[in-house]
């Protein structure tokens, strides 16, 4: 599915995204979500939130951070350039019409559907500390096509692993809708630049995995981290060539150095000429530069944590009254709606000989 095309991009095109807040935001999220959310709210209709029913899938045993993580990660998004002026931000779990839309799209959700997404197996098998056999982590794609259905979003910003759960929103949209009548659009996937960073052991960067870097993360925090990250794994010596193209730090340098450093080190490693601990070290001090404006402007957030929360109290009002327009439609159409009438009653009014109109009476005229 195409990403949407620069002539597309209008206020009435509008945009949806959310992150789990099962800890704090990392450079993967940066790149592959809100340095992309950063750019498009200057010309989208955007509502961004943060999803913390979702983030009960994998952490439903421990709720206590839930809502502390929910607060500081929208201070990362404010302090990597979100502006609530121009983006409706809040809070999933304060827009109970989420719930109502996603029982209602599980009714109709083939469980085949669920069992085939690609990042349901992936999770499965790499988070081993968690018991994820429930219905919840399995049913978590209708909750997000919920999540996207219910303001009718033309456009879903995801990295290329969440293009699966996209067309499955799509999948099940075009089921509704079949059943039901058109009320919902079909979303499309909007794609990032740099859809996926690697962690520090090499994997997909994720809270779940350990492998992060933060933008909470303090200098001496992500030098060491840097410097703990995995490399061409085919390079024992300093003395060997390297491949910067199957090396995890090369994709760090391509993001976040100067090209001419950038050029430097691809140069120089496939002949020997730089080792993997003078590269680290470049690589950290370009990722420093990088993130200390956003980390300054968290220090400030970080001053007024009743502001930010207000900004999110704020948001989810927005986004409950579109919220509660589309749950009208969808209830009218599967015949729920909450304006209730007997059907006998109703039945009886039908059969009722209607009184013939009173003849209108003509005005009399004088002489």
């Amino acid at each position: 599915m195409p990403s949407p095309s620069p002539t597309e991009s209008s206020q009435q095109k509008r945009v949806l995204s959310g992150l789990r807040p099962t800890g704090g935001v990392h450079v993967g999220h940066l790149v592959g979500a809100l340095g992309n959310w950063v750019q498009i709210q200057e010309k989208f209709d955007c509502y961004f939130f943060i999803a913390d029913w979702h983030a009960l899938t994998t952490h439903y045993a421990d709720t206590s951070q839930i809502q502390k993580h929910s607060l500081e990660n929208l201070m990362d998004w404010l302090a990597a350039g979100l502006d609530p002026k121009r983006a409706v931000l809040f809070l999933q779990s304060r827009v109970p019409e989420h719930a109502e839309l996603h029982l209602l799209l599980s009714q109709v959700t083939p469980l085949g559907w669920l069992e085939r997404v690609p990042t349901y197996k992936e999770q499965r098998e790499n988070i081993r500390d968690k018991d994820l056999g429930t219905y919840g982590f399995l049913g978590y794609p209708v909750l997000q096509a919920a999540d996207i259905l219910i303001y009718k979003a033309d456009f879903v910003p995801v990295g290329e692993d969440q293009v699966a759960h996209v067309e499955l929103t799509r999948e099940i949209c075009r089921r509704f809708n079949g059943f039901y009548g058109p009320i919902f659009p079909e979303p499309r996937p909007m794609l990032t630049s740099f859809p996926r960073l690697p962690g520090t052991d090499g994997r997909k960067m994720s809270k779940s995995y350990g492998n992060a870097i933060f933008l909470s993360d303090t200098e001496q925090e992500i030098r060491t981290k840097v410097s703990s990250m995995l490399t061409d794994p085919a390079r024992a010596r300093k003395s060997d060539p390297g491949n910067p193209d199957v090396c995890p730090l090369f994709s760090f340098h391509k993001i976040f150095s100067p090209p001419a450093t950038v050029e430097m080190v691809n140069r120089e490693c496939r002949r020997a000429g730089i080792g993997c601990v003078e590269d680290k070290k470049l690589m950290a001090d370009s990722l420093v530069q990088a993130l200390s404006p956003i980390r300054e402007r968290r220090i400030e957030y970080e001053k007024n944590p009743k502001q930010v929360w207000d900004i999110l109290e704020e948001g989810s009002k927005k986004a409950s009254r579109i919220a509660q327009q589309t749950m009208e439609e969808v209830r009218d159409g599967m015949n729920l709606s909450r304006t209730f009438q007997s059907p006998v009653r109703a039945a009886k009014a039908d059969q009722k000989p209607k009184k013939p109109a009173p003849a209108k009476k003509e005005k009399s005229t004088s002489d």
